[in-house]
């Protein structure tokens, strides 16, 4: 099925692209990943962007995308408090695909936060400090874009657990793709290994899960992969992929 919007104008054609996307939500669950991709780079042009924090799945999307298109755009959300093992990687990857990563950044700097809500802010208020470092940022960037491209899976955590394969997204206001939302962490780690793909070094020290230093730990025999996010509280998210009930 052939089905183009010719994105070039945001405002203007974003109700065109959530028109198409309620018509085409339930046949695209069958899509493979790669048809999905497909279809975003052939909709969306230059207004798609793939999102990454560079996990595993992430990693998994972007040389996906890579073996469909020689220029993509990435964008990441650098919180200026990721593990050196993930700056890293971040390098690795613009070598290896020959692109480079749009980095986004809070207003505030790690300085500025401090004097303005109190110092190691993620240790008493970590909603907050997800929300200044990681979901403005976010939603800054995505007033640029006409859909973005996401690596979530369903079985990751509750609140990603009824994500569509394509989605309108309330929350953002534009397209949401995630590809591989119904693969399982195994299949994620079949296609590394079968396709030689770079991933974080700290995923080898058994971090299933990495964000920023202060708020992720290694986890232990039998603990849930996310249960090293966030230690001491009962955060899950970041806040980045809480489904918002659409407008009418």
């Amino acid at each position: 099925m052939k089905s183009t919007v010719n994105v070039e104008d945001r405002d203007v054609t974003l109700p065109v692209a959530k028109k198409q996307v309620t018509e085409l939500q339930d046949a695209a669950e069958s899509w493979t990943p790669q048809r999905t991709l497909a279809w975003a780079f052939e909709t969306f042009g230059n207004s798609v962007a793939i999102s990454s924090a560079f996990g595993a799945e992430g990693m998994v999307l972007i040389d996906m995308a890579s073996r469909q298109r020689k220029s993509f755009r990435l964008f990441t959300v650098d919180t200026e408090f990721l593990f050196p093992e993930t700056y890293s990687l971040m390098d690795r990857i613009e070598e290896k695909y020959g692109i480079a990563i749009e980095r986004i950044y809070s207003v505030l700097s790690p300085e500025e936060q401090d004097r303005t809500h109190g110092a190691a802010l993620w240790a008493h208020n970590p909603d907050l400090c997800c929300n200044l470092r990681k979901v403005e940022p976010l939603r800054r960037k995505l007033a640029e874009l006409s859909a973005w491209i996401t690596s979530i899976r369903r079985d990751q955590t509750s609140a990603r657990s009824h994500a569509r394969r394509i989605e309108w997204d309330a929350k953002f206001g534009l397209v949401k793709i995630n590809p591989i939302v119904d693969w399982t962490s195994k299949q994620v780690w079949r296609y590394i290994h079968d396709h030689d793909v770079p991933y974080n070094a700290l995923h080898d020290q058994d971090y299933p899960s990495i964000g920023c230093t202060h708020c992720t730990r290694s986890i232990g025999p039998g603990e849930d992969a996310r249960a090293g996010r966030w230690p001491g509280f009962s955060k899950t998210e970041c806040g980045l992929h809480i489904i918002e009930p659409a407008q009418s």
